[in-house]
């Protein structure tokens, strides 16, 4: 059976862990020639491993010459881009009285500018009709204590995708946000810090907050990312997809 991306060349920035690994695998098994992103060249080589057939780049997505030097091998070896999933960046928590410019410049530089980026550099290379896929969150159309910088700057990625759609409308470009709720990922537990306890006590928390009543898995969140990549979604434009159990919806 032919893959929904079948010789696709496919991006996925931020892909060696969670949501970004499990995206780049499904994209892989879909038959898209993927290229992941990362920051640690030891993690970036275990994902290689796991994908099968991935390209792995070293990339601070935040730092636009480590982009230059990307998008120049994908340039080199396919011509183009099908498929681009800006999916790297994070933050971290800090109640309103304690947040330090330090704290709001790498949430900003990470979700905000490495995205705007992340899509501008690739534009010479992006197909007539490609997909880009924004990550957001549900953190965005919700209030969360302690998370304002990182709310904020997924609420500028989102809108991001709303005008972005308008300044590609002629190439047939497609540029849709997909906004997780509480995923099991290692940036999710990492925010409780290093003690087991504490990490499963923060995700039945969260799940205790779903309508669905559980957090959700990686896969979950990359089987809605193919969705959004392939012609299954060829009308789908400046969307955001909530892929949140009903956590942002109730």
């Amino acid at each position: 059976m032919t893959g929904k991306l079948e010789n696709k060349i496919a991006i996925v920035t931020g892909g060696t862990s969670g949501i970004g690994l499990a995206t780049a695998k499904l994209f892989a098994q879909q038959g898209a020639r993927v290229f992941i992103t990362g920051r640690r060249q030891a993690e970036l080589d275990n994902a290689v491993a796991q994908i099968g057939s991935a390209v792995g780049v070293r990339v601070d997505s935040s730092k636009p010459d480590e982009l230059d030097a990307l998008y120049q091998q994908v340039a080199a070896e396919h011509g183009r881009i099908d498929v681009l999933f800006a999916n790297a960046g994070g933050g971290s928590m800090l109640p309103l009285g304690d947040i330090s410019e330090a704290h709001y410049y790498d949430t900003f530089d990470r979700n905000v500018k490495g995205t705007l980026f992340t899509v501008q550099k690739a534009l010479p290379l992006l197909a007539q009709g490609a997909s880009v896929i924004l990550t957001g969150s549900t953190a965005a159309s919700s209030g969360t204590p302690a998370f304002s910088v990182y709310a904020a700057s997924k609420a500028a990625v989102r809108a991001f995708a709303r005008n972005w759609i308008l300044d590609l409308k002629d190439r047939n470009i497609r540029v849709n946000t997909i906004s997780p709720g509480a995923t099991r990922t290692p940036g999710l537990v990492d925010l409780a810090g290093p003690d087991a306890a504490q990490q499963q006590g923060l995700l039945d928390y969260l799940a205790s907050q779903i309508p669905l009543g559980r957090v959700g898995e990686p896969e979950e969140i990359a089987k809605a990312a193919l969705f959004l990549a392939s012609s299954d979604a060829s009308f789908v434009n400046g969307a955001e997809l909530f892929v949140d159990g009903g956590q942002a919806q109730v």
